[in-house]
């Protein structure tokens, strides 16, 4: 039963990380350059990938995308933890493809980012190890 708190407890976890970088991304400025001519500058410069596109968008949607993606993860993990654990636990697959996929976010983290999104998805990835291990302890 802890391991399934744990593991419901690292999905919410990662869902609050992509709820807030969606907020922050389309209701506040916190992810805008304080230069403003590099930010007018992305405007006008279109990427090479497609004269369609220009460095501004590409960046909200970059951000945006992140989000809704850590959003997913979070809820269908914690859906999943709740309404089917026991199934989870018979195949190691979702539980290893999570750890996966939380263990890149904390290297991004570490290597990209900022102390606030390191700390969250670290905590999140111990919650999920600690599951695993007492998922594989009590089978």
């Amino acid at each position: 039963m802890l391991s399934k708190y744990l593991w419901m407890t690292g999905s919410l976890i990662i869902a609050a990380l992509g709820c807030m970088h969606l907020y922050l991304t389309f209701f506040t400025t916190v992810f805008s350059s304080r230069n403003e001519p590099m930010i007018q500058q992305m405007k006008t410069s279109s990427a090479l990938l497609s004269p369609a596109i220009n460095m501004w968008k590409a960046w909200v949607g970059f951000n945006a995308s992140h989000s809704i993606g850590l959003l997913f993860i979070g809820l269908i993990n914690f859906y999943l933890a709740l309404r089917y654990f026991g199934h989870l636990q018979a195949d190691p697959f979702f539980f290893i493809s999570t750890l996966l996929t939380i263990g890149f976010y904390v290297w991004l983290a570490k290597t990209y980012w900022f102390t606030i999104p390191l700390m969250g998805v670290s905590i999140a990835l111990l919650c999920f190890v600690v599951s695993y291990v007492l998922t594989l302890v009590n089978h």
